[in-house]
């Protein structure tokens, strides 16, 4: 049996990247809205945000773990899968992640130990302090791993000696043209994952009456954020789809499945809503458009013109199936994201959040939402970047290490297989973390307040349909 290395290779790294990057998604944000809390103990003396904050310094914890692990993978495969990468490129990659590991993460274990294991043992103001630190470290880690894949998207500041690349301006290497967008829009996807995990368990409390108090802090956070943040992100990634289309045109004529010129349709594109891309008719199947849309979304003008798919020679051009649909998968995904922020925001104004179970019910199920927008949008980004590792640079059947099939497909094996045991016991303890609630909270709901089970999505949805046929 045949193994092919390149393909396995990138499903190997795909699959362990994938796994990684919904913790740092999570403990990015998660670390910030602890830090807030603690600040807003420290001027208010409200102990619900002392509780809350407690409360989810546990699952920080379980979660920044489990980000750690799956991680050091990461670097591992660089030189066992990817050397010639590491070989072309790593006179500019290896000093970005150097910086990481010596600003942010050295940052994060300061402080890390005074954060999880400070309570009640140091002083409030350097517990504070201490939290504030974790939280920029977090961001910081971000800024030198987007500067690092930004400048694999789009380099700049370097120069190629012997088919090496070597850094000529070390500004220009970070700050590269795609940089700014991309920082901007993972730093803010973050900060929704996070407000959206807790929204969800806010709302898990509010609706089963349990915790009354601390849900109820956790919405309204949670709500305000995402009502502000959530349409803030679409204006975002409209300006980082406009960077693309100047830098990497490819991956925008793939995300759009648009195949022929814009004179060739005559002049203006359209909005593909849904179709099947086919790459052996280089054409579109059951399409669905609307017309002049895509040249306003992406060019800002009626008759704005893009490059084509057949405008590239087929070597050159990336796959198209998987950046199209993953991107709608993420828009539509930001959509609803705006829709349950405003909508939340509305009931908190009329007083009726609280009290809204259709509202409310499926709401509990709604945590996974930013982590599978930022897969989504990590795979329009990485897929339609091909066929290069390095834009422009070096393609990714030349980074490859010398390394069989079979070996390739055996250590993949063993990564599901581990992955899946380590995290989904992570999972459950992070569950049962939520099921048990903040320490020291009130556990009764309010006079008035119906006390329900923390119940499952679907005994959750039943139950709000049947009071409200009630």
């Amino acid at each position: 049996m045949e193994f092919d290395p390149i393909l396995l290779a990138r499903i190997q790294f795909a699959f362990t990247v994938s796994f990684h990057v919904i913790f740092p998604s999570f403990t990015i944000g998660l670390a910030a809205y602890i830090a807030t809390l603690e600040v807003l103990w420290i001027a208010t003396g409200h102990e619900r945000y002392h509780r809350i904050a407690r409360f989810f310094t546990k699952i920080f914890a379980v979660s920044f773990a489990m980000g750690v692990v799956s991680g050091i993978v990461l670097s591992y495969q660089f030189g066992t899968n990817w050397s010639r990468f590491a070989h072309v490129g790593g006179n500019v990659i290896g000093p970005l992640i150097g910086y990481e590991v010596l600003t942010a993460f050295f940052l994060e274990a300061t402080f890390l130990g005074i954060m999880l294991f400070g309570w009640n043992r140091v002083p409030r103001g350097l517990h504070v302090f201490a939290c504030v630190m974790v939280a920029a470290g977090t961001s910081l880690s971000a800024f030198w791993i987007l500067a690092a894949n930004s400048w694999m998207q789009t380099p700049a500041g370097y120069e190629m000696i012997d088919g090496i690349a070597h850094p000529a301006d070390w500004l220009a290497v970070i700050f590269n043209p795609s940089f700014p967008y991309r920082f901007a829009h993972m730093v803010t996807a973050c900060y929704l994952t996070t407000a959206f995990v807790v929204l969800a368990v806010g709302a898990r409390y509010v609706y089963a009456g349990r915790f009354p108090e601390d849900g109820r802090t956790m919405m309204r956070m949670a709500i305000g954020l995402i009502a502000i943040l959530a349409p803030l992100q679409a204006f975002i990634g409209d300006s980082h789809g406009l960077n693309t289309l100047e830098h990497q045109p490819a991956k925008i004529a793939a995300i759009e499945a648009h195949w022929g010129s814009s004179d060739d349709i005559g002049g203006s594109v359209p909005l593909v809503l849904f179709a099947i891309p086919n790459e052996e008719t280089e054409s579109n199947d059951y399409q669905i458009e609307i017309p002049y849309l895509g040249s306003l979304i992406l060019t800002h003008s009626l008759d704005g013109k893009i490059k084509g798919l057949k405008e590239f020679a087929r070597e050159d051009r990336p796959p198209v199936a998987i950046p199209f649909f993953a991107f709608r998968v993420m828009v539509g995904l930001g959509l609803l994201m705006i829709a349950v922020g405003w909508l939340g925001a509305f009931l908190l104004w009329r007083r009726r959040l609280f009290e809204t179970d259709w509202y409310l019910a499926p709401l509990q199920h709604i945590w996974p939402i930013g982590f599978v927008t930022i897969l989504a949008g990590w795979f329009v980004t990485e897929v339609g970047r091909q066929p290069y590792v390095i834009y422009g640079i070096l393609r990714t059947e030349d980074a490859i290490s010398p390394v069989a099939g079979w070996a390739l497909a055996t250590s993949l094996a063993l990564f599901v297989l581990v992955y899946c045991i380590v995290f989904s016991g992570g999972i459950y303890y992070i569950n049962r973390l939520i099921a048990k609630g903040p320490e020291g909270a009130a556990l009764e709901p309010p006079e008035g307040v119906p006390n329900r089970p923390l119940a499952s999505a679907h005994e959750a949805t039943r139950a709000a349909i049947n009071a409200r046929e009630e």
